[in-house]
């Protein structure tokens, strides 16, 4: 894959420490795993992350009370010199529910570029991750055809080069390629390990060629020492083996460019995520999922976090 994936982000996030709304001791020992639970057999789970993204902004104190990290400053991915800035994310009513809105937009030069990150604390491991996500082929406004990155993810941060207990499972949407492609490509990748300079990585990637433009279901199952990655429903990329994760990770959706055109008018792109829901130690459907998220919102509830610190 081309050097320039350069997984800086983790080697940024390794300072994080708050886990959900508790930060333990490096002494704590994680609570014991229940047996994971499979599809129609599966108990109504109980430890839940549901947030239905219904807030008034990026500086919105709720964010951080519930666990929500909105990223500043600057750091990979992507160009070097970019700010990672609070006010590109927002939270627009779309056909009447809010959204979670992260934009990315450029001139084609460094320090007019600026991206948006938007991430859980470390806790979240085995169990079922998803979102409804929006993704989009062309920018609300100016020229198209910049290397820009819609994802979806889960990470735990790098220690150190080639870190043995470094993990990641990626939803990646490249509208206008980028890594070698020339057109549309969503990247589903599963990591062992990677060091940044000289580039070196350790990963499996499925990769599907088309348009995925507007509003799909992605549903990422981590069990049994598989990863398992669904979009609206059907099975896309099946990964395994020494990529499975082995530590706690974040939940993480982020806006970027991979490079840059030549400087020119500035032009924005936007992603957007109408929900978010995880599912600790159980293993639903994709049907199951947004069983769960409709009745969740069929009882009024914006937002819930059983999900234990680890």
């Amino acid at each position: 894959m081309s050097p320039q994936r350069i997984r800086l982000l983790s080697a940024g996030l390794s300072t994080l420490v708050t886990l959900g709304l508790t930060t333990l001791p490096a002494s704590a020992a994680a609570p014991p795993q229940p047996a994971l639970q499979h599809g129609p057999t599966a108990t109504q789970p109980t430890q839940v992350l549901f947030d239905d993204f219904n807030y008034t902004g990026s500086a919105d104190p709720r964010l951080p009370q519930r666990g929500w990290t909105v990223r500043s400053g600057t750091g990979g991915p992507g160009v070097g010199g970019a700010t990672w800035d609070p006010n590109l994310v927002s939270f627009p009513t779309v056909d009447g529910q809010q959204v979670a809105q992260l934009s990315a937009q450029t001139n084609g030069t460094p320090s007019g570029t600026r991206q948006s990150q938007l991430n859980t604390g470390r806790k979240f491991f085995e169990g079922t991750y998803a979102t409804r996500f929006h993704m989009t082929d062309a920018p609300a406004y100016g020229p198209d055809g910049d290397h820009v990155v819609q994802t979806f993810y889960t990470i735990t941060p790098l220690r150190h080069d080639r870190d043995p207990d470094y993990g990641e499972q990626d939803f990646e949407y490249l509208p206008n390629g980028g890594w070698g492609e020339q057109a549309n490509t969503m990247f589903l990748t599963s990591w062992e390990t990677y060091q940044a300079d000289p580039w070196w990585a350790d990963n499996t990637s499925t990769r599907s060629h088309r348009s995925f433009a507007g509003w799909h279901d992605l549903v990422l199952q981590v069990a049994n020492g598989r990863m398992k990655y669904y979009i609206d429903g059907q099975l896309i990329a099946d990964h395994g083996d020494k990529y499975y994760p082995e530590t706690p990770m974040l939940i993480n959706f982020n806006h970027w460019f991979i490079d840059l055109n030549d400087a020119g008018p500035e032009r924005r792109y936007h992603q957007q995520a109408d929900w978010v829901y995880f599912a600790r130690n159980q293993v639903l459907t994709p049907a199951q999922v947004r069983q769960q998220v409709d009745t969740h919102r069929a009882n009024g509830t914006e937002f819930i976090d059983t999900v234990p610190a680890t």
